[in-house]
């Protein structure tokens, strides 16, 4: 699978800009956040719990895939230091200068200002205290599971793996085979839940959606690096939306049947794991069917994604802060929103991260003298290089 993958960039697209959306919906739905609107929207949240369910598993699944397609011929050093280097510079440079403005605008009325805040900024850890990672949770995990994979690095090298990749395919081969993977994620949670049964994103004490997100990674970097495979899984798209829309009736069923008691919502989450793995698999099946062609639009959203994931959630809590005073509806105040945050991502991006090199390393993007245009690559080998380097997870 040398040439590109192209749906796997439109995916990962969908899914960032769902996460924009979805931090926008945080402002209104019935959830706690960092600002809320005056005026709650209780509707939201079976929409938004459903979103949630599997947005940041697919996320992970698409980066596993990332991953593989970067790996290329890279040796275990080379691996860790390019992940080093795109990881963790953002993070810590995002922890230091977009966390704290997320966290002061939340307890504005505790300080006189941002520089005030500062100076407070490692008084405890949030939510009692200030100090925190807020969205970047996704760059503290992946960074991690990229380490603890790296010893599967030998092991997919090696003949052993050749097996284990054509038991992968006989799987697939029968109907919707691939559900059946289903089952390590469910055992997964049910040996984890009972001692971490909150998702809390402090990394310490969540390690059942630490081993899920792992089994994510790990699934989308030996399923979607194998042609056979995902042909399989464009074949069965259709069972797996089908499998989907039933959980989902099921799920919600479950908990008007049980009245919201425990039992209702074990049920609910056990289907919801595998709701979760199966619209995973639909959207790659949909996606290579009809999102694998290319667009100029393309590689300029696949470029920007990783500095609009940076930027997203402090600027959505900063034009709130501004927005969410003003008598208007709530559909007019969530455009309001989603308009401005738009436009305030862009131009950040575009005039303040992409001409400069040093921006662009703490934004993780590639130096502008680093990127080679296409037609200048000549030789076949140098081609498929190319493409393994392009197709990077975020």
């Amino acid at each position: 699978m040398n040439d590109r993958q192209i749906y796997i960039d439109w995916i990962r697209i969908f899914l960032i800009f769902s996460v924009f959306l979805f931090h926008v919906g945080m402002v209104f739905n019935g959830w706690d956040w960092h600002i809320k609107n005056d005026v709650r929207v209780e509707a939201l949240n079976p929409v938004m719990m459903l979103l949630h369910a599997w947005r940041m598993p697919l996320l992970f699944l698409v980066s596993g895939a990332g991953t593989r397609f970067a790996l290329g011929f890279r040796r275990k050093k080379q691996y860790v230091a390019e992940r080093s280097k795109r990881l963790l510079v953002p993070l810590i440079f995002g922890i230091f200068l977009l966390v704290p403005v997320q966290v002061y605008i939340e307890k504005i009325n505790q300080y006189p200002n941002l520089l005030n805040f500062y100076q407070h900024m490692f008084d405890g850890v949030y939510p009692a205290g200030n100090f925190s990672w807020h969205h970047l949770w996704f760059i503290v995990y992946l960074f991690f599971i990229s380490m603890v994979f790296v010893p599967f690095i030998g092991l997919y090298r090696s003949r052993y793996y050749r097996g284990f990749d054509e038991w992968l395919v006989r799987l697939s081969s029968g109907r919707a085979g691939l559900l059946l993977l289903y089952v390590p994620i469910l055992l997964s949670q049910i040996v984890l839940r009972p001692y971490f049964p909150k998702e809390t994103h402090a990394f310490t004490n969540d390690w059942a959606y630490m081993c899920l997100d792992f089994l994510y990674f790990l699934y989308g970097f030996v399923l979607l690096g194998n042609q056979k495979i995902v042909e399989t899984i464009q074949r069965d798209r259709q069972i797996f939306l089908a499998v989907t829309i039933i959980c989902i009736g099921l799920m919600f069923g479950a908990l008007s049947l049980f009245n919201h008691s425990r039992a209702g919502w074990l049920v609910y989450d056990v289907l919801s794991l595998l709701m979760s793995w199966s619209v995973g698999l639909a959207i790659i099946g949909y996606g290579r069917k009809y999102a694998n062609s290319d667009r100029p639009l393309r590689s300029s959203l696949n470029m920007a994604i990783y500095p609009f994931y940076l930027l997203h959630q402090p600027i959505i809590i900063v034009v709130a802060y501004f927005v969410v005073p003003l008598g208007f509806p709530v559909f007019l105040k969530a455009l309001f929103i989603v308009a401005i945050s738009l436009i305030l991502i862009w131009s950040i991006y575009h005039f303040l991260i992409v001409p400069f090199n040093f921006m662009r390393l703490i934004f993780g993007m590639k130096r502008k003298d680093s990127i080679v245009p296409k037609e200048t690559v000549r030789p076949a080998f140098a081609m498929i290089s190319f493409r393994r380097r392009e197709n990077q997870a975020l």
